[in-house]
C-alpha cells in the first residue's frame, strides 16, 4: 500500500462513465471526491510526491476520457464554498454597488449564477445552464451570450509543482496572466495531467435588481432547452470559427444526425455530439475528426475541438464502421 493509499480513502478501478456528463470513460487507476481546498491540496501534493499524475475535475463535462481510463490520482473537486467581500469603505458608508466574489473551484457554475441572482448581485448570470465548475470555466474561459468568465475574473489563486521537484506550492495569478481567449487560456493549453490546479477565482460582482435577474437567467434556460439537445453529451464540441458557426457548417456538410456506433452528431444542434446509449470515447473522437475533416475539405476551415481528451489514449485505434442517420 502507498502513502497515499494510507491517508486517503481512494477507490480502485473506478469507471469515469459513473461521472462524466457523456457518461463515457474507462477507469480511474485511483479516485478520490474532495469537499474542502484543504484536503485537495493534501492529497494533490501527496500524489505529486510519489509521482503520480494526478487530474482534477468536477462536474465532468467538456471532457471525454478514454475508454482505457486515467492512469495516476484522479480527483472530483467538490470545493464549493464562496464568500462576498464588499469594500470596507463602501460598507461603512453603505454603498455596496460592487463586491468581489471568492469561490473556491469546484463550485458549480450554474449553482453560483442562480444563487447569486437571487441575491441581487450580477456578473454571472450569463453562466446559467452551463454544466461545469469554476475551476474549469477559468481554465476554458467559459462563455454564453457574448460575455465570458474573462469579463469578470480577477485573479486566481493556484496549487502547482515546484520546478525540478515533486512538491508543491501554492501562488496567486492575476487574471491577465492566464492570457484568456474564446475558450482557451494558457492553462488549458496545459495538458491536463501536468497543469496547475485552479484552488480559487476572485470574481467582480455588481448589484442589480433580483427581479430582473431572474427574469434574465430564465430568458437564458429557455434558450438552452429550446436550442440544445437533452441526451449526455459534453456540450459544444467546437470552437466557433470567426464570423461562423461550428454547427452550421457541420450541418452544410451532411453531417447532422451522422453517427458512429452509439455517438450520434445531435439531430437538434450539430456541434454537440450525444450519447445514445452505449457510445465509446473511441466512438466520439472518430465523429469529432469526421466532422474536422469534412468541414476542412469543403470550406477550408478547421474546427478546434472545445472538449478536452482525458486519459490513456491508443492513437493506433481503429475507427468503427459509421452509420447516417440524418434529420
Amino acid at each position: 500500500m502507498t502513502p497515499l493509499a494510507e491517508q486517503f480513502d481512494l477507490r480502485r478501478a473506478e469507471p469515469m462513465a459513473r461521472h462524466t456528463s457523456f457518461h463515457i470513460g474507462g477507469p480511474a487507476e485511483f479516485y478520490l471526491r474532495v469537499d474542502t481546498i484543504a484536503i485537495l491540496e493534501q492529497a494533490v501534493s501527496a500524489a505529486w510526491a510519489e509521482g503520480l499524475p494526478c487530474t482534477i475535475f468536477s462536474g465532468g463535462s467538456n471532457m471525454l476520457v478514454a475508454d482505457a481510463g486515467i492512469k495516476g490520482l484522479v480527483i472530483e473537486n467538490r470545493c464549493k464554498a464562496y464568500r462576498i467581500e464588499t469594500p470596507k469603505g463602501d460598507a461603512v458608508n453603505g454603498d455596496t454597488s460592487s463586491a468581489v466574489l471568492v469561490v473556491e473551484s469546484g463550485a458549480s457554475l450554474a449553482a453560483l449564477a442562480g444563487e447569486l441572482a437571487r441575491a441581487g448581485w450580477s456578473g454571472l448570470e450569463w453562466a446559467t445552464g452551463i454544466p461545469g465548475s469554476v475551476g474549469g470555466a477559468v481554465i476554458q474561459n467559459a462563455g454564453a451570450w457574448g460575455q465570458t468568465i474573462a469579463d469578470v475574473l480577477l485573479e486566481i489563486e493556484l496549487l502547482e509543482k515546484d520546478a525540478g521537484s515533486n512538491k508543491s506550492r501554492t501562488r496567486r495569478w492575476e487574471a491577465r496572466q492566464l492570457r484568456q481567449g474564446y475558450r482557451t487560456s494558457a492553462l488549458r493549453e496545459m495538458p491536463a495531467s501536468t497543469r496547475p490546479i485552479v484552488l480559487r477565482a476572485w470574481l467582480q460582482l455588481q448589484r442589480g435588481n433580483p427581479a430582473e435577474l431572474k427574469r434574465r437567467l430564465a430568458a437564458y434556460v429557455q434558450k438552452r432547452t429550446l436550442n440544445q439537445p437533452r441526451q449526455p453529451s459534453a456540450g459544444s464540441v467546437f470552437r466557433n470559427p470567426p464570423g461562423d458557426h461550428a454547427g452550421r457548417l457541420i450541418e452544410a456538410v451532411g453531417l447532422k444526425g451522422h453517427r458512429i456506433g452509439d455517438a450520434q452528431i445531435s439531430v437538434q444542434h450539430a456541434n454537440f455530439i450525444v450519447n445514445l446509449g452505449e457510445a465509446s470515447a473511441q466512438d466520439v473522437w472518430s465523429l469529432v475528426k469526421l466532422a474536422q475533416k469534412a468541414v476542412q475539405d469543403r470550406f477550408d476551415v478547421l474546427l478546434v475541438p472545445e472538449i478536452e481528451r482525458i486519459g490513456a489514449w491508443d492513437t493506433r485505434a481503429r475507427t468503427r464502421s459509421s452509420t447516417s442517420q440524418r434529420s
